[in-house]
């Protein structure tokens, strides 16, 4: 069932970005926006073309005709002008508005841009009304210079694994930016503005695909079902934070240095305990054989811990003490991604994303701790000790997030309120 909150409904249907007063030097929201100030301002309509086409662009649809849209079908909302032209508009990713219960925008590439555009349309207007406007023809000969640029310039991987963050319209300092920022490992990953609420990812159809298809989530009910679900730590197996728990009763109850063996028994011991209070029976080969994975696992997680450590993702005495943060941090860019595909309402992300903000902080004191226990967590889930690309890609996101000037870690305190 589509949602549209009707105290959501407004007037920012397409950006109105006013330039600066008295000719002074414009803040653009994000980098590529300033780049392309300045090409605007220098009539440089080819670099400007250039840049397009390594990032694409977004287009407005009404969410009707995108909901009733098939795969091979693309509706696009143009006008007419005065002298009888048709105009399509496009703005690039740091200037698209505050989501519209009843427009939203899809994501094209230059390229593809050439092939869909309606028959009809006279002029694509790039980034109206905003200090970087420029505006282009659309015959033949010109689309085959997108096409051309296209092919030379656009890779979907030269995209990911970079830190985007917004100049202009991020949230006020609290619980929603920082619950934003418990989603920069993902927003690295697929090179996203991690402190952007005004959520338009991958566009309507493309938010709608990526919660399909890696999460199975395809209405209102599934997304709400995940979120809650992630938000209360529920995705991954909870044996993991049981194993890791273990060791911290330990070490409150003797001191940092734990042995491994002693590690082991005291897991083993603990679900033996459990099993009798609670009347499970623990005398068939089932039962042995998960408390065997369990006592494997604290290996595991040994061999991990010490890679972290010689790779910087830990101090030299340090330890996981939980993976929530690996729900946590898909749950911050759930929210996000239900808001892009309209399963969400504003208020549902804002709302989740306070939430994933006060579960990191419950479980955590610090982003590098934070971080330590995602990335443990997406090793896990998806590594199977290789060390390979599951690992080294997060790792890199590690360093980004932990040195770049920008980066959410060095702006947003762990511990604000």
């Amino acid at each position: 069932m589509q949602t549209a909150a009707e105290d959501e409904v407004h007037d920012e249907f397409f950006p109105i970005v006013p330039g600066p007063p008295d000719g002074g030097r414009w803040q653009a929201p994000a980098d590529l926006e300033q780049h392309l100030h300045k090409l605007a301002g220098t009539g440089n309509a080819y670099a400007y073309l250039r840049a397009m086409a390594i990032e694409g662009v977004y287009y407005p649809v009404r969410l009707d005709e995108a909901l009733a849209a098939d795969e091979s079908t693309y509706p696009m909302l143009t006008n007419e002008i005065p002298d009888g032209r048709t105009v399509a508009q496009v703005y690039t990713a740091g200037l698209l508005p505050r989501p519209h219960p009843y427009l939203v925008y899809e994501y094209a590439t230059l390229g593809a841009l050439a092939r869909i555009l309606p028959d009809g349309v006279d002029i694509l207007a790039v980034n109206v009304a905003t200090p970087c406007e420029q505006y282009f023809p659309t015959d033949d000969d010109e689309r085959d210079v997108w096409v051309d640029l296209h092919h030379e310039l656009f890779s979907s991987e030269e995209l990911m694994d970079r830190l985007v963050t917004r100049r202009t319209g991020a949230p006020e300092a609290g619980p929603l930016l920082h619950g934003l920022a418990c989603g920069a490992h993902l927003c690295f990953t697929n090179g996203d503005a991690w402190n952007t609420a005004h959520w338009h990812g991958m566009g309507h159809r493309g938010e709608r695909e990526r919660v399909a298809d890696s999460w199975g989530v395809h209405d209102r009910a599934d997304w709400l079902a995940i979120e809650e679900r992630l938000l209360a730590c529920e995705v991954s197996p909870w044996y993991w934070d049981f194993v890791l728990g273990a060791r911290t009763a330990l070490i409150a109850a003797q001191g940092p240095r734990v042995d491994a063996e002693q590690w082991r028994d005291c897991v083993e011991a603990t679900m033996r305990d459990q099993a009798a209070r609670t009347g499970t029976s623990a005398d068939d080969a089932e039962f042995d054989d998960f408390v065997a994975h369990l006592r494997a696992l604290v290996g595991k997680l040994l061999r991990y811990e010490a890679r972290f450590r010689a790779d910087g993702l830990l101090p030299p005495d340090g330890v996981v003490r939980s993976v929530a943060a690996w729900d946590i941090g898909r749950g911050s860019k759930m929210a996000r991604w239900g808001r892009g595909a309209r399963y969400a309402t504003e208020a549902e992300m804002c709302t989740a994303l306070e939430r994933a903000s006060g579960a990191a902080r419950a479980a955590y004191g610090s982003w590098e701790e934070f971080s330590a226990g995602y990335v443990l967590g997406r090793c896990l889930h998806f590594d199977e000790e290789e060390f390979g690309p599951w690992y080294t890609t997060v790792l890199d996101a590690h360093v980004a997030l932990a040195t770049a000037p920008d980066s959410p870690w060095r702006t947003v305190p762990f511990d604000a309120r």
